[in-house]
């Protein structure tokens, strides 16, 4: 079978849109071709800086022929119905079609439509041009002459040439010349830019590889970026030091070479006494070069490791001078930024009332930037107010929540009024990244409480299923009321989340409220929090996406989850108690018993059936019944005072005893007795069986 190979060279595409656009390239160009009627064997994408490349293997040479009945209206229908059937069937005349006769409906017409396959050179041709016209770049550019034409090509950057090469692994291949805006595919196409910028022609994949990388291009990005990876690694070691590794910059710089060459260079170690977050930062961010640090050690070198897209004839000096150039402006600007946030403010007799408002104390750097921060008004949110206005709500709500953590208030104040401060720095200027984590050195270097400058920091945090929950009881304080105030405050002015639209990131603040529940072991009532019971449903969404990915099944999570219960670490403990209880001999007795009883009592209050308010001694006439109502009452004394000590894997044992008693009742009692009262009487026996279990869990939500 033959296979098909295609690649859509242009000017430099953007690293950050290369592996997208290959994935789509792949999906829209096997799409188009399933859907014309062909088949393939495998596919796979591939891209350099330069071009987007697909490989397709074993496609059909021949899409099959089609034959459709297709059933139009009664003989005797009207004219525009049986002109719009014919328009349907692309016939010209009724003459054309075919009359079926149906015993129940009568004549009808039937047309038999034909369509002879196609070759698949034929539908590449035909599909080609559109995919390329319209394909889904997040942005693109019109070029040249052509560009003043209305409908003219766009492409992200200018489109080059187009390679579009068909046909077996052991015979001739041919080019398939489809063409775009004057753009005609072909066998040709070229490798580096400088290395090696003459044509190439090629036949199929294997060759067309190997081409490539004779003219310097590595086609596979996952190849290069092991190359550099290793290269780097190697370079570092040879140095005594190790590799700062960062994935994402990996994928990066992969995508901005095509012939990777790792060097070395370095700037002066005065730049170390800047925070290594900022180096590391200012180097990754300005000139997408890796850091390096000494061999166990924790703080980076003063080496970075570049990536050339040249393998130039001075070994690299020239590249690693002029990348050296550029660092060290770099860092120089990072180190007055450094030195500036360290010094007082040139108006602090403008900044005496906001300081006053949040007790700073304008000799302090970091003060002072609050107090700025308020003075200047930032705006939040244009609903929400000011950032000093929502300092000052998180600042009333942690002085709340610290009596429920147990952290010291006095630390819990001082950490709200600083913890945005930074957002007034000029390191968080530049790299509002470091938000946080800048406030945190700033904190230290003035003095503060460990457990205040971990709070500034970690406020923040967790942003995201992988980030860390903090741990400082003043740092789990603030970061709860910061989470609260967003989610509270955007609730109240109908903002919520809507399908796949977040921009305010509000579940991850609510997943990040419910990892500090869980993680951290508080207990914290959401409704009377929040007062809010339709934020609180969105907690238990995000609860229960948190306990899934944990492996908790749906069905347990809903049998302990109501509408109202606020106190998102009890569920969690139930939920595991039931996890593990409801795979026991216990508990597949105490399921199948509850069942049984519920079942049926839901099913009498469906009819309407009279139900005791309570449960009378006197109408038990037989053992059976009596037996029951004692071991009903024994089990739910004991459930509930193991549920008061939430030992809830007690509480199930306790009621996990009624099974037998329950299915001796059912053996020798008749529950829809002729005596309305003592049916009654025994409906409500079943109730108090739904009650007790209740206590624990809605058993009629488990599945089994």
């Amino acid at each position: 079978m033959p296979d098909l190979l295609l690649e859509l060279r242009s000017e430099e595409i953007p690293a950050r849109m290369q592996r997208k656009a290959a994935g789509d390239l792949k999906k829209l160009v096997t799409d188009a071709l399933v859907e014309a009627g062909l088949s393939y064997e495998g596919a796979r994408e591939y891209w350099t800086p330069r071009r987007l490349t697909l490989d397709i293997r074993g496609l059909t040479a021949r899409s099959a022929d089609v034959r459709e009945e297709r059933k139009g209206p009664r003989t005797d229908a009207n004219e525009k119905a049986i002109e719009g059937f014919l328009r349907g069937a692309g016939l010209s005349s009724i003459s054309e079609a075919q009359v079926q006769s149906d015993p129940k409906k009568g004549d009808f017409y039937v047309a038999i439509i034909s369509r002879p396959g196609r070759a698949a050179e034929e539908i590449v041709a035909a599909v080609m041009p559109d995919i390329v016209r319209n394909f889904p770049w997040p942005k693109s550019m019109r070029w040249g002459k052509a560009s003043a034409k209305p409908g003219s090509l766009r492409w992200v950057r200018p489109l080059q040439s187009i390679v579009c090469m068909f046909g077996t692994e052991h015979e001739e291949t041919a080019a398939i010349p489809f063409e775009i805006d004057g753009i005609v595919a072909s066998n040709v196409t070229y490798g580096h830019r400088f290395h090696a910028p003459d044509a190439i022609t090629v036949k199929r994949f294997d060759d067309y590889v190997a081409s490539l990388e004779k003219a310097s291009v590595i086609l596979d990005a996952e190849r290069r970026k092991d190359i550099i990876l290793h290269d780097a690694r190697d370079i570092a070691f040879a140095n005594g030091l190790d590799l700062v590794e960062d994935e994402g910059l990996l994928e990066e710089v992969s995508g901005l070479v095509e012939w990777p060459q790792v060097l070395m260079g370095s700037f002066e170690e005065d730049y170390l006494s800047i925070p290594s977050e900022i180096i590391r930062l200012t180097i990754k961010t300005n000139q997408k070069c890796f850091v390096t640090r000494p061999q166990a050690g924790e703080t980076l070198s003063n080496r970075f490791i570049l990536v050339s897209n040249i393998q130039a004839t001075d070994g690299g000096k020239e590249i690693i001078h002029g990348n050296g150039k550029v660092v060290r402006a770099r860092l120089s600007d990072a180190l007055h930024f450094w030195k500036r946030d360290q010094g007082d403010l040139p108006d602090l007799e403008t900044l005496e009332a906001s300081a006053a408002k949040f007790g700073l104390d304008l000799t302090k750097p970091l003060d002072q930037r609050m107090a700025k921060l308020d003075a200047l008004d930032v705006t939040f949110h244009a609903k929400l107010g000011s950032q000093g206005e929502r300092v000052a709500r998180i600042r009333m709500l942690a002085a709340e929540l610290a009596k429920i953590t147990g952290a010291d208030p006095a630390l819990v104040d001082r950490a709200v009024v600083l913890a945005k401060a930074d957002l007034r720095t000029e390191a968080v200027g530049e790299f509002p990244e470091l938000q946080g984590l800048m406030g945190r050195k700033y904190a230290v270097l003035q003095g503060e409480d460990a457990s205040v400058a971990a709070a500034i920091e970690d406020h923040y945090k967790p942003q995201g299923p992988s980030d860390r929950v903090p741990e400082d009881k003043v740092a789990i304080t603030v970061a709860l009321a910061d989470k609260l105030d967003t989610l509270v405050g955007f609730w109240a002015i109908d903002e919520k989340p809507t399908g796949s639209k977040d921009p305010y990131a509000l579940r991850r603040a609510a997943l990040g409220v419910v990892r500090i529940l869980l993680e951290r072991g508080v207990r914290l009532p959401l409704l009377a929090t929040t007062n809010d019971a339709d934020l609180l449903a969105f907690f238990h969404d995000r609860l229960k996406v948190y306990l899934r990915d944990l492996g908790a099944r749906y069905d347990l999570i809903d049998a302990v989850l109501t509408p109202e219960t606020d106190d998102l670490l009890m569920i969690a403990r139930r939920v595991e108690a039931l996890t593990a209880f409801i795979t026991s001999e216990d508990g597949k007795n105490l399921l199948a018993g509850t069942k049984r009883a519920t079942q049926l009592l839901a099913a009498e209050e469906k009819k309407g059936t009279v139900v005791a308010d309570s449960v009378s001694e006197a109408l038990l006439k037989l053992d059976a019944e009596k037996d029951l109502f004692a071991a009903v009452k024994a089990a739910s004394a004991e459930a509930s005072d193991a549920i008061a000590k939430e030992d809830f894997r007690s509480a199930m044992a306790a009621l996990s005893k009624l099974r037998a008693p329950v299915d001796r009742f059912f053996e020798d009692v008749l529950v829809n007795d002729e005596d309305a009262a003592i049916r009654a009487n025994r409906l409500a026996l079943l109730r108090l069986i739904r009650e007790a279990t209740g206590t624990v869990a809605d058993f009629s939500k488990i599945a089994g």
